[in-house]
């Protein structure tokens, strides 16, 4: 039964994260950003959405919590790491976008709110 429980609460947990990167890349968009992928995944890091508006590309991690208080702090040093690889990785697999500026945003989000978005939420490491 624990087995059956925790795997319920696994698939609700990331259905759960399906939905906000879902609603964060619709609330991008209506900000006029262009979508350059979502979900990144590469051996050590991930990134949710990769996004561009004019001269910027957008490392884009969604949080969403039951408060926009633990959103806000749910970016860690570990994650950070995580996220400047796979941004690192998508860069040199898309050398054209190397002459931009290069951002780590958040969208954090939590229930009866709007999404809030964060430009430069967090610092990479793309060196």
């Amino acid at each position: 039964m624990k087995n059956r429980s925790a795997e319920n609460h696994r698939r609700k947990t990331h259905d759960a994260g399906l939905r906000a990167e879902h609603v964060a890349a619709l609330w991008l968009r209506l900000k006029l950003y262009r979508i350059l992928a979502r979900r990144y995944r590469v051996n050590g890091g991930e990134v949710d959405i990769v996004a561009q508006r004019g001269d910027a590309i957008a490392f884009v991690e969604v949080k969403a919590r039951q408060s926009m208080d633990e959103a806000l702090t749910a970016i860690t040093p570990q994650k950070r790491r995580r996220l400047s690889i796979a941004a690192a990785r998508w860069l040199s697999a898309n050398p054209w976008a190397a002459n931009y500026t290069l951002r780590g945003d958040a969208v954090f989000i939590a229930p009866g709110r709007l999404p809030r978005h964060v430009i430069c939420a967090y610092e990479m490491r793309l060196g």
